[in-house]
């Protein structure tokens, strides 16, 4: 569903990749969705290459080249950061990485996370998953809960480098355009980010869920405006 998760290989051979998407558009006197698949159309690959939710263009003055290297080469490939790969920023920027412990422990607990914040999805909209529901058929429902893991991916990116600000608008702005195109469930997306936010704060220390928290909502703001014309 959410194809800014392709790495940066799969999008250089998005012509050759035989992806399918489950478009729902409405029957002529029928109650339900009819499911169809489709290839993937010029525009959709277009916008797949261009949405990307975080940018490190701005992290010069916070750190060296080759952290940021670090860090592009993890999003690139849509990855959480290793512990080597942590220990490297760590020494490279260590006035900004007081956070780091906090991203190995949320990066070690993503599916007891997803896992919450789908639950907190499913109770605001039992019938989501049912057909005419917006994440129906299960291919949907299955692309929406990786979408979960990637969004607390880049998350932790900014909560690393102790960047709050951390997202890329013009990559937003074609990632808006991309969940119009394939009909994201927006309402549902925004849920299962704040169902993300409860569940990673309470397996954080109390004196780190303060500092941590904005890290959370500006993603959960951004993808607000997404709803908005």
């Amino acid at each position: 569903m959410l194809y800014f998760t392709v790495s940066e290989s799969e999008r250089s051979h998005l012509s050759q990749l035989k992806i399918e998407i489950i478009f729902q558009f409405p029957i002529p006197n029928s109650q339900f969705f009819h499911q169809q698949a489709m290839p993937l159309t010029e525009k959709v690959k277009e916008l797949i290459t261009k949405s990307r939710i975080v940018s490190f263009a701005k992290w010069e003055t916070s750190h060296p080249s080759t952290a940021i290297e670090i860090f592009q080469a993890a999003d690139d490939a849509g990855k959480y950061l290793t512990d080597a790969e942590l220990e490297q920023i760590q020494a490279l920027a260590p006035n900004n990485s007081q956070y780091i412990p906090v991203v190995r422990n949320l990066r070690d607990r993503v599916t007891e996370i997803v896992d919450e914040a789908r639950e907190q999805v499913l109770i605001k909209f039992p019938d989501i998953t049912s057909p005419g529901g917006g994440l129906y058929p299960s291919e949907r429902a299955a692309a929406c809960w990786r979408d979960f893991w990637h969004f607390l991916r880049c998350i932790t990116y900014g909560i690393a480098g102790q960047h709050s600000q951390y997202t890329s608008s013009e990559g937003l702005h074609y990632m808006k355009l991309l969940y119009t195109e394939l009909q994201v469930p927006l309402d549902a997306m925004i849920v299962g980010l704040k169902g993300i936010k409860t569940a990673s704060l309470k397996r954080c220390e109390s004196s780190e869920q303060e500092a941590i928290a904005p890290y959370f909502d500006h993603l959960i703001t951004k993808m607000a405006e997404f709803t908005r014309n």
